[in-house]
């Protein structure tokens, strides 16, 4: 029974490591005909990268591990996370081009197929399954599977073929500039750009002024890249090819003084773009059927903070064990229905607090009033944790519980022999046993028990469902952990009936 992934991004691409992680066939449907090497993304920030580190994925692409930041960015304002004991924000600067051609090359690895310059053109659905019509480089075909996901981008044709809704708003006062650059010899001094007129710009550091807002970063050595936004209806017709140009004048707008930038001096693929408004939707259901939603075909929202891929590729994770359960027979009721009550309440936070953000870089003196109190409250420990843990997705619990641990993402519990983040490689879920404790027997054929030794054991066990949450913890595995292993995991196997 092959599940059928709709997109062939980084989300989708995931879905098809998670589902053959479990076991379960999986086909990835691309339109385009090859990997877009285009510049997008420039890394991952939040709880997705410790999701990556407990797939073995964070060091194919050069990092040993999780990486906490000591400054970041909300709204353009500092936020000063070496002031946090536990800071909670960790960032993987990575290409977007480079994760999708590490993740593509696991998904091969595990045996999903990739079907590039396949294209959906609708389907239809019954209780038991979903018919697809395809149009490949050879005509037209069709396919038939138990489960169909949409991971097809904010003009998702799965989310209109399935007739979801997509309400949000539409704001069309800022044009927002991007390009790869060159700079003068001298231009950055100890790895902040040097503007005469105006001052240091740190890198990747938001900078906001009554005009506008820019950015300067360089993620890759030798090819810096310049970002203006600017609140405006006069930007050039869309047929009007962005320049160098048009971004240097945009930069004295808001900047009030030049930056000497010229065409890129790197090979490219160069960014040179030019946005109109903004989007804000999230869809009106994450899942119609047999058909299901993840990343931007569910909801779109300003970049700023970067937290696109730290909700899609959770949505992932959180979907892709839960079909492959599906799949395998042993779900239990409703847990299909718990990827949406769990992943809506965190793509409602990240539109909340993109749009906050977008507020806060806002031109006016009212808005300039608001930052210096908002900096003001950053000052505050308790709320510099709190907007921390939401940029990183760590401020909302999947399910409540006696111990602090349930419904949070596994932390970093140190341990005698190696890591945390090693033992979570295979997608299954894991009960650590802390203390030699009774393991009850039904579930392990679906559920590993790893003992584990820790200087610091938050419980007696801990039971981690494949997508790194908590689902129980406790030092009494009589207490609690059977009807939890029930509620995630299914019917006991010497429980289960035979027809």
């Amino acid at each position: 029974m092959t599940i059928l992934i709709v997109g062939g991004g980084p989300n989708g691409l995931m879905l098809a490591c998670e589902l053959r992680l479990s076991g379960v066939p999986a086909i990835v449907l691309e339109q385009l005909p090859e990997r877009s090497n285009q510049p997008k993304a420039n890394g991952m920030v939040g709880q997705v990268v410790r999701l990556m580190d407990h797939r073995g994925l964070h060091e194919r692409v050069g990092a040993p591990v999780p990486m906490r930041v000591p400054r970041f960015m909300f709204g353009a304002l500092p936020l000063e996370l070496d002031r946090l004991a536990d800071n909670p924000i960790t960032i993987l600067p990575v290409p977007q081009r480079r994760l999708e051609q590490m993740l593509e090359e696991r998904a091969l690895e595990l045996g999903a197929e990739i079907r590039r310059g396949h294209e959906v053109i609708s389907f239809e659905q019954d209780e038991t399954q979903v018919v697809v019509q395809v149009r490949g480089p050879e005509g037209e075909y069709e396919m038939r599977t138990p489960f169909l996901v949409g991971a097809d981008g904010a003009a998702s044709v799965v989310r209109k073929e399935a007739g979801i809704d997509f309400p949000g708003v539409t704001n069309v006062d800022t044009v927002t500039r991007s390009a790869h650059v060159s700079l003068p010899d001298g231009a950055v001094v100890d790895g902040a750009l040097d503007v005469p007129g105006f001052g240091r710009i740190g890198n990747t550091a938001f900078t906001r002024t009554e005009r506008g807002v820019f950015v300067y970063s360089q993620f890759e050595p030798g090819r810096p890249m310049i970002n203006t936004t600017e609140w405006s209806s006069s930007e050039p017709a869309d047929d009007v090819p962005m320049t160098v140009a048009e971004l240097r004048a945009s930069i004295h707008r808001v900047l009030g003084a030049d930056v000497p930038i010229g065409e890129p001096e790197h090979p490219g693929p160069n960014l040179l773009r030019r946005l109109a408004g903004r989007n804000t939707r999230i869809a009106e259901r994450f899942r119609a059927g047999r058909v299901f939603l993840v990343g931007d075909a569910a909801h779109v929202h300003s970049a700023m903070g970067g937290p696109g891929l730290n909700l899609g590729l959770q949505d992932v994770a959180n979907l892709g064990w839960k079909l492959a359960a599906a799949v395998k027979g042993w779900a239990p009721d409703g847990l299909l229905d718990t990827y949406e009550s769990e992943r809506r309440p965190l793509a409602e936070r990240v539109v909340m607090h993109s749009m906050a953000q977008s507020a806060l870089v806002a031109p006016g003196p009212e808005v300039t009033a608001l930052r210096e109190l908002f900096e003001e409250l950053l000052r505050d420990e308790s709320t510099l944790r709190h907007v921390a843990e939401t940029m990183a997705g760590s401020d909302v619990r999947y399910l409540s519980g006696d111990h602090p641990l349930v419904g949070r993402f596994l932390p970093d519990i140190p341990l005698a022999d190696g890591r945390i983040a090693e033992l979570m490689r295979s997608g299954r879920p894991v009960l650590l046993d802390f203390a030699g404790v009774d393991v009850p027997e039904g579930w392990r054929d679906r559920v590993d028990v790893v003992a584990v030794r820790s200087p610091a054991a938050p419980a007696g066990a801990v039971l981690v469902r494949p997508d790194g949450y908590v689902a129980w913890a406790g030092d009494d595995v009589h207490n609690g952990l059977p009807e939890s292993l029930a509620m995630w995991f299914g019917t006991p196997k010497h429980m289960a009936v035979t027809p």
